[in-house]
């Protein structure tokens, strides 16, 4: 196997933000463009990924995200090696999607 894909990592952004008010609606509007702009990839609606590389990598990129953060609400953030989350497993309306459109580690630079 190759342990390339235990050192390379993936970083994943989750979030439940307030949308209630209008100004909730636009900041959670604002940290989601935040986080397309960051190179993230939206996976749902209030989750988003990126390819980091080494995990040495993603301390400015969490700085950053920490500076963006709504006043209210949950965010999460959690690491994956290459090898986990390429074992993913996605379901559409109950189905197994066999070929999930999981983006070239390359694409997401």
């Amino acid at each position: 196997m190759d342990k390339s894909k235990f050192r390379l990592m993936w970083l994943m952004v989750m979030f439940d933000l307030p949308v209630t008010e209008k100004s909730e609606r636009r900041s959670a509007t604002q940290f989601r463009n935040f986080l397309l702009d960051e190179g993230f990839e939206m996976s749902q609606f209030s989750v988003y990924f990126r390819f980091i590389g080494e995990k040495e990598r993603s301390k400015p990129i969490v700085k950053r995200i920490k500076e963006a953060l709504p006043a209210n609400g949950k965010v999460s953030i959690l690491f994956f090696t290459d090898k986990q989350f390429s074992d993913i497993l996605y379901f559409h309306d109950r189905t197994l999607v066999e070929n999930a459109e999981i983006p070239d580690q390359l694409a997401l630079f």
